[in-house]
């Protein structure tokens, strides 16, 4: 670690850790995939390089400046997380993933559109990045970022997807109900029932995306449950 780097805590590695495991105990990434905090407004902490079910207690994250190179070990797609919280102070956790769901449908250009409550959080949709290559360079993480805009999600062409969230919990739950709009999104195309079934309006979506009620505790606890 740079010595002008934060040392985060041990409980903010453990966060990461809890974090990566409960997306590959969800089916959310498998070999592939990576999540992260931000630490301050320079530098976040990024989970080890290796597939998250399988990250020991004993393995050190990995503290990124968000100007400058990526440290030495850290994976080339974590160029993603360092642009979104570039451009975005509120963002406090990313997760890069790949659900099934997610994937099948981004095959086919489509993003799920919102049909239920968990959809909402995407409102309209969640827009495609159309590349389905590796995203290995500083001008390809701009670019993705750039289109992201503020949304929650972006899905990347049978490449999975990247989700953003005010901390690490709520863009792990935000993983989790990306990849079940995009099962309803595909159950209903599938039933052949996607025309006439109702999306939400405009109005229906904000008052509908809403983290009050505990709504995103229960589902950390939910998804980090070993049970």
């Amino acid at each position: 670690m740079n010595p002008t780097s934060p040392r985060p805590s041990a409980a903010q590695e453990e966060l990461v850790r809890q974090a990566g495991r409960a997306l590959a105990r969800h089916g959310l990434v498998h070999a592939y995939g990576h999540c992260s905090l931000r630490l301050d407004e320079t530098h976040f902490l990024v989970s080890p390089a290796k597939p998250l079910g399988l990250v020991a207690d004993e393995d050190a994250c990995s503290v990124v400046p968000i100007d400058g190179p990526l440290p030495d070990g850290v994976l080339g797609e974590v160029r993603i997380h360092r642009e979104i919280y570039r451009r975005r102070p509120e963002i406090g956790g990313v997760v890069r993933s790949m659900p099934q769901r997610v994937m099948t449908l981004g095959t086919a250009r489509i993003t799920p559109q919102p049909r239920h409550g968990f959809g909402s959080y995407f409102a309209p949709c969640p827009p495609l990045w159309d590349d389905p290559q590796l995203l290995r360079n500083d001008a390809q993480a701009a670019a993705l970022a750039e289109q992201m805009g503020a949304s929650r999600a972006i899905v990347m062409r049978g490449n999975g997807a990247v989700t953003a969230g005010r901390c690490l919990e709520e863009a792990v739950v935000l993983t989790w109900y990306l990849e079940d709009a995009a099962r309803v999104e595909f159950e209903a195309r599938a039933a052949g029932i996607a025309e006439t079934g109702v999306v939400f309006g405009e109005a229906e979506a904000a008052q509908r995306a809403t983290w009050s009620g505990a709504i995103l505790e229960r589902m950390w606890a939910y998804l980090t449950s070993a049970g």
